[in-house]
C-alpha cells in the first residue's frame, strides 16, 4: 500500500497545531541575551535571544512595546514572557514576546545614573573643559586589548589614511575585575611620559557588564585630568558610557575614532593643492593689478618729464632770490638814509662847528668853565681853539 505524501505547508500546520496545543509552550518565561535587534518601521521588534549554547528567534508586536520601561539593544540580558509558535511560511518556531524586563542589571543602571549625575554636577562633562584634538597628530596612543579587533581596526584605518602616523599601544584589559584600574594607570602613564599627541580609549560592543569598567569613577577622573586630548570609542554607536561624556571627543566606533584622530593624507594633499591653485590665481591677479598701477604711474607727466617739476622750482627759487635781494637792498638804503640824518643832526650839534666860527672853550683843571663867576684872579686856564690851545692867567 502506497503512502500518500503531504505538502510542506500541511507539515508546518501540523507542527504549529501540536506546539499551539502545548500548555507549557503557551506561557514560557525565558532568560537570555539579545542579539541582532531590529526595530522595524512598523513598530514591531525583531531579535534573537541567546545563551552560551543556543538561540531562538523572537518577535514583539507593536501592541506590546509601549509597556516596556527601556529600549532593548544588543548585548542586553533580559527575561521574556511569551508563547512559542511556528511561523508556517518559513517553518521556524519563535517566541512571541508579550512582556520583557532586564535581567540582573537594574542595580548597574541605577549605579550608572547615580555616578553620571554626580560627575555632571561637578562639571566633568562641561564643554569648557574639552580639549581640542590636534589636526595633525604624529603619534596616536591607543588603550585597548592587544588581541581584539579594536586595535586592528584602528591600525588599518590610521595607516590607510596616513601611512606616516605612529600607533603606540598600551595593552589594557577592557572588561572584568580590576580593568578600570589598569585603564586609569595607562592614561596617567601616557600623560606622564608624553607618549602620544592624542589618546584613543576603546573596545568593542557588549553588555552593560562588559562595558562597566568605562563607567567607573576612577576612569572618568583619569580622563578628566588628562593633559592629552582623549577620544572615547567604547561599544557601538548606541552604547554610552561615563567615559564618553567625560572624554574630549566621542566616536561611535573605534574605526571612527581613528578617522577623527588621523586626517586622510590624500584629502590634505588635495586641500593643499586647492590652496596652491587659489594662491597662484590670487598672485597672478595681484601681479596684473600692480602692473596696471605701474603703467599708470609711468604714464604720468612726472615720470615722462621728471626735470619739469625741478625746473619749475628753479624758477620759483630765482624769483624768491631776486625778491630777497631787493628787500635787502631796500633795507640797506633805508638804514643809510637814517644814518646820514643822524650824522647831520650830530654834526650840527658838534662844538667843533661852533669853534670854527671863532669861539673857544675855556677849561680849568680839565673842567669846562661855563660862567665867569667860576674863575678867580690868578687862575690859570686853557683856551681851546679850532686849530690848537693857548694858556692864560686871569688878571681881573
Amino acid at each position: 500500500m502506497e503512502i500518500e505524501p503531504i505538502t510542506v505547508e500541511e507539515l508546518n500546520k501540523y507542527i504549529k497545531t501540536k506546539i499551539d496545543g502545548d500548555e507549557f509552550l503557551n506561557n514560557v518565561y525565558v532568560r537570555g541575551e539579545i542579539s541582532n535587534f531590529k526595530l522595524h518601521y512598523t513598530g514591531h521588534m525583531y531579535f534573537t535571544l541567546k545563551d552560551e549554547k543556543s538561540l531562538v528567534k523572537c518577535i514583539m508586536f507593536k501592541s506590546y512595546t509601549p509597556y516596556l520601561s527601556f529600549m532593548p539593544k544588543d548585548g542586553m540580558k533580559v527575561c521574556i514572557l511569551g508563547s512559542v509558535s511556528v511561523f508556517e511560511r518559513d517553518g521556524v518556531y519563535q517566541i512571541y514576546a508579550k512582556g520583557m524586563k532586564q535581567d540582573g542589571i537594574g542595580s548597574l543602571y541605577e549605579e550608572y545614573e547615580k555616578l553620571k549625575a554626580k560627575l555632571e554636577k561637578e562639571g566633568l562633562f562641561d564643554e569648557t573643559h574639552k580639549k581640542q584634538v590636534p589636526r595633525f597628530s604624529k603619534t596616536i596612543g591607543v588603550l585597548t586589548s592587544s588581541t581584539g579587533a579594536v586595535i586592528r581596526d584602528i591600525i588599518n584605518v590610521s595607516t590607510r589614511r596616513n601611512p606616516n602616523v605612529h600607533i603606540r599601544l598600551i595593552p589594557v584589559p577592557v572588561q572584568g575585575p580590576g580593568a578600570e584600574i589598569k585603564i586609569a594607570e595607562a592614561i596617567e602613564k601616557m600623560n606622564r611620559e608624553k607618549l602620544a599627541d592624542v589618546i584613543i580609549v576603546g573596545r568593542g560592543g557588549g553588555s552593560i557588564e562588559d562595558l562597566w569598567p568605562f563607567n567607573e569613577e576612577i576612569v572618568a577622573r583619569a580622563i578628566y585630568n588628562s593633559k592629552l586630548p582623549i577620544i572615547s570609542a567604547v561599544g557601538h554607536e548606541t552604547d554610552f558610557t561615563i567615559a564618553d561624556f567625560v572624554a574630549d571627543l566621542r566616536a561611535p566606533t573605534p574605526s571612527a575614532a581613528a578617522e577623527l584622530a588621523v586626517p586622510n593624507i590624500e584629502d590634505v594633499k588635495y586641500t593643499i593643492s586647492q590652496y596652491e591653485n587659489k594662491y597662484k590665481v590670487a598672485l597672478k591677479r595681484k601681479h596684473e593689478l600692480m602692473k596696471m598701477r605701474f603703467e599708470k604711474c609711468m604714464s604720468r607727466r612726472a615720470f615722462k618729464e621728471p626735470m619739469q617739476k625741478i625746473n619749475e622750482q628753479y624758477i620759483n627759487i630765482d624769483m624768491y632770490t631776486k625778491s630777497l635781494n631787493n628787500s635787502i637792498l631796500n633795507k640797506i638804503n633805508n638804514s643809510k638814509m637814517k644814518f646820514n640824518n643822524v650824522i647831520t643832526k650830530i654834526d650840527a650839534l658838534s662844538p667843533m662847528k661852533t669853534m670854527a666860527r671863532g669861539y673857544a672853550i675855556t677849561e680849568k683843571d680839565g673842567k669846562i668853565i661855563k660862567k665867569a663867576a667860576d674863575l678867580e684872579v690868578g687862575d690859570e686856564i686853557t683856551l681851546k681853539y679850532i686849530d690848537g690851545e693857548a694858556r692864560a692867567k686871569i688878571q681881573s
